[in-house]
């Protein structure tokens, strides 16, 4: 008896470690050198991936093969499995999974594009030009991809329509050319979707993709709005370009590995602009699989779009900062939401909200969250923290973060609440960002917030109401850059300024789905056909719209062509000259929060001159980052070694902006270790993509410590694409270290404004 259960005994132990190395196992980007390909599987690479793996385990199999993003494929190992695959012969490297987070009518109008409907594109190539767009899937049946007046399908288009769950192929048509989903790496490390809750399908549960895409591409909808707000016609940026969805988010979150299969296939179904409103941090290059696909990408001639991030108002906060990427923070629009809080003395201050119902009208009695829970976070009104009894039939004051603006209201309306103001703190400044609240209620800037606060806490008997007054135009100064839009600096590749631009991404109108609510609440069964919401997610669509629209004017325009038009073009101060603002400090903001401005699509149209890259500047780029061979293979899937007698520098990227990096001798304010000034050397080269003219060059210098001089000073252009290159040298007395000056570089033949940033940092 005692043998026997010895047995068991160490059966079940056996059985639990063979448990916990099932458990270990997780998913990894193996990345291989398809230059080291033995010539056995010279037809069959994927063959060469499998016996690869198989030589490290017997159980793995293979979820991706990549053909187009990177060569190599996905799998799931064991940590020691994967220093076994690393140490392999042709491996470059074995990329664990990451997951990302998504960064979540008047557009049009407010950037120009309504008045200039003549000089769009109606027809030919305009009609070709695809937008592949990654996130949550589609909505099909919404009337922002109706496809009357388009021509047929593209003769270049590779791509399919995906069937699964409550979508088939009947749901694309020639305006939503294309869906595919991508799950495999999702269900690897969280186990099956439940079908039950989510799609395995194309088909969008959670409004994100819908809305994304049809900002970017959606077709024109009369008469659209949120209950009432915002009510006019709505349109994406590039309202005749063709979308193609690619899901690749889910529930749980979006997955490297499934976010690479989908870049793989966006590239093989030849999309001409890709969306990624999402993000996961920041790494070297060489170990960010989105940088990695998007290089791909980038070769064949497609531009890729990313979110910055919503991390702002914080410094080295931006995702998605490789040069080969267009990283698009977020502004504002002139448009708000108006609801006001009228307190018992008689003030009336003000939020905004885009609550659908009726006001409470009479005053009611007026609480603070924090001192109607038991709890220490209180304030915040997380789920189950507020005391019914305190809170019932009465307006309630909320902390804005750590959980959903509108969870907070949900929260209210379950205890009993009859109406909530939701209160920023100093971490949102006084930025407004409108939300389709379940119960009356509104949400104030901070100092408002400090107004509301003080009258609530010194007033024996405090009482307030909220009433709503819908839809507001005309809103001054406009745009500012959002106090969520992630800033600078970049903190993987500091000589290149990063984000590129910004544009609208605050309180964004645009197509929903209806499997949920406009807050995405499961407790919200209201369903609608468009939503407003905000976030760098918001205003990357944007950008990838209006990169549609010039390539579709301008077809033989590289990826680095046109985000140079997007940025040169953009505007830093406002009809009045004064500077744009950012809004959580009520300062002019600086290029660490716009870039090179607010985007101004009428003039990328026809910039005049551009700066572009080819892959190989690129590459030439990231041998003055001293990167290895392998870490350059990585990237560019291809052998590549720098050269030795070469002397490369970052300075020399034909980047459209100026992110100039000084080693400080002076360690502190009023300690100099040295006086001799700093000189450092850029060249440029801008191709002309307009008519003949000669460009004089003006510079703004930041102070009378930086003299900026441009040799030549003068630019003449006598034939289209021609090229002509200039120096800049920078001369800086030493500063303390850390300090960030800011000036501009200005090429203009009187018609045209070519214009750059410049961002000094001395370290």
């Amino acid at each position: 008896m005692e043998r026997i259960t010895q047995f068991w005994v160490m059966g079940f132990l056996l059985l639990c470690l063979l448990g916990l190395s099932v458990a270990e196992k997780k998913t990894y980007v193996v990345h291989m050198a398809r230059s080291e390909m033995p010539e056995v599987f010279a037809d069959d690479h994927v063959g060469w991936y499998g016996s690869s793996l198989k030589s490290v385990s017997d159980t793995a199999e293979m979820l991706y093969a990549y053909n187009n993003a990177v060569h190599g494929f996905a799998t799931q190992l064991t940590v020691e499995e994967a220093r076994a695959m690393e140490s392999m012969p042709g491996i470059l490297s074995v990329l664990p999974e990451v997951r990302y987070e998504l960064h979540t009518t008047r557009t049009p109008l407010f950037m120009g594009l309504d008045q200039n409907a003549a000089m769009l594109p109606e027809s030919g190539s305009g009609n070709d030009v695809v937008v592949g767009v990654l996130d949550t899937g589609v909505w099909p049946e919404s009337p922002s991809y109706d496809d009357a007046g388009l021509g047929p399908v593209p003769a270049s288009w590779k791509g399919e329509c995906e069937t699964g769950t409550n979508f088939s192929k009947a749901n694309c048509n020639r305006k939503l050319i294309g869906a595919r989903y991508f799950a495999k790496g999702y269900e690897a490390t969280l186990g099956p979707i439940d079908e039950t809750k989510e799609e395995k399908s194309p088909r969008d549960g959670d409004g994100h993709g819908t809305h994304t895409s049809s900002t970017a591409a959606g077709s024109v909808v009369s008469s659209a709005s949120l209950f009432g707000y915002a009510e006019g016609r709505a349109r994406g940026m590039a309202p005749r370009a063709r979308i193609a969805a690619y899901k690749v988010c889910w529930a749980g979150g979006c997955f490297s590995s499934d976010i690479l299969a989908a870049i793989d296939k966006a590239i093989e179904d030849n999309v001409n602009v890709l969306s990624m409103s999402l993000g996961g941090g920041s790494s070297d290059f060489y170990r960010d699989n989105v940088a990695i696909g998007a290089f791909a990408a980038m070769e064949k001639g497609i531009l890729v779009s990313c979110s910055a991030g919503n991390g702002g108002p914080s410094s080295y906060t931006l995702s998605n900062v490789a040069p080969w990427i267009t990283t698009v923070g977020a502004g504002t629009l002139d448009r708000d939401f108006p609801a006001y809080v009228s307190l018992g003395n008689g003030k009336n201050l003000s939020g905004v909200s885009l609550y659908k119902g009726e006001s409470p009208g009479k005053l009611l009695q007026f609480v603070y969250a924090g001192n109607a829970s038991s709890m220490s976070s209180g304030n915040l009104c997380m789920t189950g923290t507020l005391i019914p009894e305190k809170v019932r039939d009465k307006i309630v004051l909320c902390d804005r973060g750590v959980s959903p603006r509108v969870q907070k209201g949900a929260v209210v309306k379950a205890a009993g609440g009859a109406g909530m103001v939701l209160a920023n703190t100093a971490a949102n400044g006084d930025e407004l960002v409108a939300d389709a609240h379940l119960l009356p209620a509104t949400a104030v800037g901070d100092t408002v917030g400090q107004e509301i606060k003080n009258y609530l806490f010194t007033d024996p008997n405090p009482t307030a109401t909220i009433f709503f007054e819908g839809t507001k135009v005309g809103i001054q100064p406009s745009p500012v850059v959002a106090a969520f839009s992630s800033r600078g600096p970049n903190s993987i590749a500091p000589s290149v300024l990063k984000p590129d631009l910004i544009a609208p991404g605050v309180n964004i109108l645009a197509a929903w789905s209806r499997k949920v609510g406009p807050t995405g609440l499961s407790v919200d069964e209201r369903r609608v056909d468009f939503n407003i919401i905000s976030g760098t997610s918001m205003s990357c669509p944007h950008v990838s719209g209006l990169a549609a629209l010039i390539k579709s004017t301008h077809p033989s325009w590289s990826p680095a062509a046109i985000r140079s038009a997007l940025m040169t073009t953009a505007y830093t101060v406002y009809k009045n000259g004064e500077p744009i603002q950012d809004i959580s400090t009520r300062k002019p903001a600086t290029p660490f929060d716009y870039g090179s401005g607010h985007v101004d699509p009428v003039s990328a149209l026809n910039p005049g001159l551009v700066y572009d890259i080819a892959p190989e500047d690129y590459l030439n780029f990231l041998c003055a980052l001293n990167y290895t061979t392998l870490q350059i293979t990585s990237v560019a899937r291809r052998n590549f070694t720098c050269d030795k007698t070469k002397s490369y520098s970052v300075n020399d990227l034909n980047y459209p902006s100026f992110a100039v990096a000084l080693e400080s001798p002076v360690s502190r304010p009023g300690v100099s270790k040295g006086s001799s000034p700093i000189v450092v050397k850029y060249s440029r080269t801008l191709t002309n993509v307009g008519p003949p003219g000669t460009y004089k060059v003006s510079t703004t210098s930041p102070s009378t410590a930086v003299k900026i001089a441009v040799d030549p000073s003068s630019l003449t252009f006598n034939d289209s694409d021609e090229k002509q290159s200039y120096t800049v040298t920078f001369t800086a007395s030493p500063m303390p270290s850390n300090t960030h000056q800011f000036g501009r570089i200005e090429w203009s033949d009187g018609k045209h404004v070519v214009g750059s940033p410049v961002v000094i940092t001395w370290s």
